[in-house]
This record gives C-alpha cells, structure tokens and sequence, in this order.
C-alpha cells in the first residue's frame, strides 16, 4: 500500500458558543475555515485528521507536507512522523499542526484492521472518569452554581480556569474548596498568565486548599523558572502543555525537577505517536501523563495510557450542558468505530 495524495478539504466551521478566557486571551472564536486533512492510498483506503486552522494547514500541505509523503507506505508511521520533524526544522510548523498527518495516518492503520486505534494501541481500560474543565464565569457565585450543576451531572472533578488575577483567583479557588467539601478533586489552570512572583502567591493559595495540580501557571520558554517555582510551593505543578518539542522538551522539565505531571496530547505533541512518546517518558519516572483537551482522538490516548487520571471535559456554558461523550455516570467510554471514529455518534 503506498500514498498517493494528501489533500485538505475546506469546511467552514460555525461560530462557537459566546465563552470567555481569562483577561488578555480571546474567548469564543468567530466562524473560521477548518479543514479535513486526508491521506489517499492506491488500495481506496483514505485515513483523516480534522483541523480547525484549515487555510493553514492546506499551504503546508500544498508547499511541502504532499510530495514529501506520495509514494510512502502509510503504515511506517514512525518514519512518517519523522519526516514531519525533518520538515518542521525548515517550516517551523504550527504546534497544532505538526501531528495531523500522524492521527490520519493511525485513523488509515485502524480502518484497515476493522479496529478503533486504542485497540490497536493496546487499551489499559475502557472506561475512565471525565472532570469538567470551565471556562471563565463572571463572579465567585456563578463558579459555585457551576460546579454544583457539574457534580449533579456526574462529573467527578472540577478544574478552574478562572481570571488571570492571582488574588482573585487564589479566593475563588479557596472558596470553592470550602463549599464543595474535601471529597472532590479540584484542579486549577492559569493559562500560563503569570510571572514567578505571581505564581509563587497563588500556588501557596492551592496548596493550603488541596488542589490536586497546578496547570500551566507561566509560558512555557523558560524550564528553570518552572523549577523555581516547584522549589517555593507544595502544590504538585502540571506543566509542557504548550511547549514545543514534544518528549525533547518535557524531558528537560522532568530532568529540572520542574513536572510533578507532564501534559501529553495529540494536538500539541506530535499526533498519537508523540503524546504516547511523552507518556512512556512520564512512566519511567513514575510520573503522570495528563491528556490535555476533549474530543474524539484524545478519548482513544485516555484509553491507552495508564498514568493518566482524566478526561478532560470543557464546560462552556452556564446552564451547563453535558458533553455527549460523557455518561451520566461521568464515564467516558471507549469509542468504538474502526480507526478514529470522527463520525461515530456522541463525539
């Protein structure tokens, strides 16, 4: 079987429901163009990767990522995902686009077996619990009646994403911890919006309050302030979200004593064959690999790595409305359809 194109489609994708982030970040995005990447083959079988960044993503193709794969076989995924890298030092690839043809390329491998990719990547479980990921709500009294509606609809954690203020952030994260009780995981996000003195105060606020990690409190270029910061707070840090680099870059936090969990991803570290890199790398220090973001691809890396705890499951609305993927029991299971199942109902 050998590659014979690599094509974008371009599909206008709808304005997303009116959500803020937290101060100097954009919220909810306008009607965008996305695009479905596919690669062909000379057998019919056609493997997919869904982008919301999809003028983007066809320039690369067109310039650079097609002629470099037509004529390859498509099942060598890890000398394709090498050629990505070897293209990235000439073109410096967006983050989020780096790993698509990885994910079309697993969603092609699990078509032509008839199995979902976690099958093919080994499950540990076919079950795992999803914690509700907010946005940024108005008031301390709205983040309360948003984690009461979350804990009814079954979620099992709450993270924050809250203002970008560390006062502020560091009074509803307490807050929130006395109203719901010392039962329920609570985690907080800052997006990477503070310096090292900011974050240093309100991670000392976390800490008094128990929160399970610490996600992304500074901008990820600098792995000794990171280290910095692990030195003066208690709270376990969860870092390399956004960094660049992949398993290269999450090494050195971890070799820093900087990571008390690493982020792994499809979209933001090298597709399937990237973020499993980086959850291998985790597990030989006995560490966790926690998937950052919701969706399809990233419910199949939930099922196949064992030192991760979550599902992330974005809450963007206040009523707040379920994900379908999400049980009443706050399960979210295995999805079932051959390859990556972009169409399977419920994602």
């Amino acid at each position: 079987m050998r590659i014979t194109d690599v094509t974008v489609e371009l599909v206008d994708l709808p304005a997303q429901p009116p959500f803020r982030w937290r101060a100097g970040l954009p919220g909810s995005e306008p009607a965008v163009v996305g695009g479905i990447l596919r690669v062909h083959t000379d057998e019919g079988l056609v493997g997919e990767a869904h982008t919301r960044r999809g003028l983007i993503v066809a320039d690369l193709v067109n310039r650079r990522i097609r002629e470099d794969l037509r004529g390859r076989d498509p099942l060598m995924r890890e000398l394709l995902w090498h050629r990505l890298w070897e293209l990235d030092r000439i073109e410096e690839l967006p983050i989020y686009a780096l790993g698509l043809v990885d994910v079309a390329l697993w969603d092609l491998a699990g078509r032509a077996a008839g199995q979902p990719v976690h099958r093919l990547l080994g499950p540990y479980r076919e079950a795992i619990p999803a914690y509700a990921s907010t946005v940024t709500f108005g008031s301390v009294e709205e983040y309360l009646d948003v984690a009461d509606q979350c804990l009814e609809l079954g979620y099992s954690a709450i993270k924050l994403h809250a203002w970008g203020d560390p006062r502020a952030d560091a009074d509803l994260c307490q807050k929130l911890r006395a109203h719901v009780g010392d039962d329920v995981p609570l985690m907080y996000d800052g997006s990477a919006g503070f310096d090292l003195a900011d974050s240093v105060y309100l991670g000392r606020a976390l800490s008094e309050a128990d929160y399970l990690w610490y996600e992304e409190p500074m901008r990820e270029f600098s792995v000794t302030a990171h280290r910095w910061l692990a030195e003066q707070v208690d709270i376990p840090l969860l870092v390399a979200e956004t960094s660049d680099g992949a398993h290269f870059n999450v090494g050195d936090f971890i070799m820093a004593g900087a990571a008390s969990r690493v982020r792994t991803s499809a979209q933001l570290k090298g597709g399937i064959t990237g973020a499993l890199r980086i959850a291998h790398l985790a597990e030989s220090y006995n560490l966790r690999a926690e998937v950052h973001g919701s969706g399809v691809v990233n419910a199949h890396l939930c099922m196949a790595i064992p030192n991760t705890t979550y599902y992330e499951s974005l809450v963007y609305t206040n009523p707040v409305q379920r994900e379908p993927a999400v049980g009443a029991d706050g399960l979210v299971r295995a999805p079932s359809a051959p390859g990556i199942g972009f169409d399977q109902p419920g994602w």
